[in-house]
């Protein structure tokens, strides 16, 4: 897990790194990556439906999208994408449901269905990390996006 820092202005607004990535070929092939991410709130409008608008304050109950955006800057094969979440939310769901959620602090890794905590199944309230793996295929598109949802608490 990395500190969230300062990588610049997406749509307007100062974007924060929380993700991290690692690559699960030999060193001499590792793909250089660069992470963006950026959190929006999803809001209803009469007017124009359902709009994201960047996030500049949260409010309990409001749903958040964050979007991850990866560059690949050099390197073959794939990697791995990595995001804590932050404790004010509570997971919801990754936009293409191919994540795996990690409820211990990223010791361990599956789908959420198949998480238990103690006796019980695991709920997106226990969610600790997302992470995704993007295939040498994709990878090989140079960029992409990755997005899920979350709830202010």
């Amino acid at each position: 897990m990395t500190t969230p820092r300062p990588l610049g202005i997406l749509c307007g607004f100062a974007v924060l790194a929380a993700a991290t990535f690692s690559a699960p070929q030999a060193a001499s092939a590792q793909p250089n990556i660069a992470l963006d991410s950026a959190v929006f709130i999803e809001r209803t409008t009469a007017t124009r439906g359902r709009v994201l608008e960047p996030a500049r304050q949260f409010s309990r109950g409001d749903r958040v999208v964050y979007v991850v955006s990866w560059y690949k800057l050099g390197g073959t094969g794939g990697f791995v994408v990595t995001n804590p979440l932050p404790r004010a939310v509570t997971y919801q769901g990754s936009a293409f449901d191919d994540e795996d959620v990690s409820i211990d602090g990223g010791r361990t890794w599956g789908k959420l269905a198949a998480m238990r905590v103690g006796t019980r199944i695991a709920t997106p309230e226990d969610v600790t990390h997302v992470r995704w793996r993007v295939a040498p295929a994709l990878a090989a598109r140079g960029s992409g996006q990755i997005a899920y949802s979350a709830i202010v608490r």
